[in-house]
């Protein structure tokens, strides 16, 4: 990678995507859109979050993308990458 990425503009148009990954200390999210970036967000988890599973812990990463960007997901298309193989199950 020779150049730092630069957050994109959103277009109400076209399809949101929102990736997310947590590990065994915290999470992060990205609101992606045509492959670039348009936010991000991460978080370390509290005491009870590093005792909790790891599909717990992705699944609170994924509630936490959406309600902190529901302003621009709520009405629009959008798709949730996940590495989690039982969260992926539930579509």
């Amino acid at each position: 990678m020779t150049e730092s990425p630069v957050l994109a503009l959103p277009n109400f148009e076209q399809e949101f995507f929102v990736e997310t990954d947590a590990s065994g200390s915290g999470m992060g999210v990205v609101l992606l859109q045509n492959g670039h970036p348009i936010s991000y967000h991460s978080k370390k988890f509290c005491p009870r979050f590093l005792q909790a599973s790891t599909y717990v812990r992705e699944l609170h990463a994924i509630t936490s993308a959406i309600k902190k960007w529901r302003t621009y997901l709520l009405g629009n298309k959008f798709t949730i990458h996940t590495d989690q193989r039982s969260l992926k199950e539930l579509t």
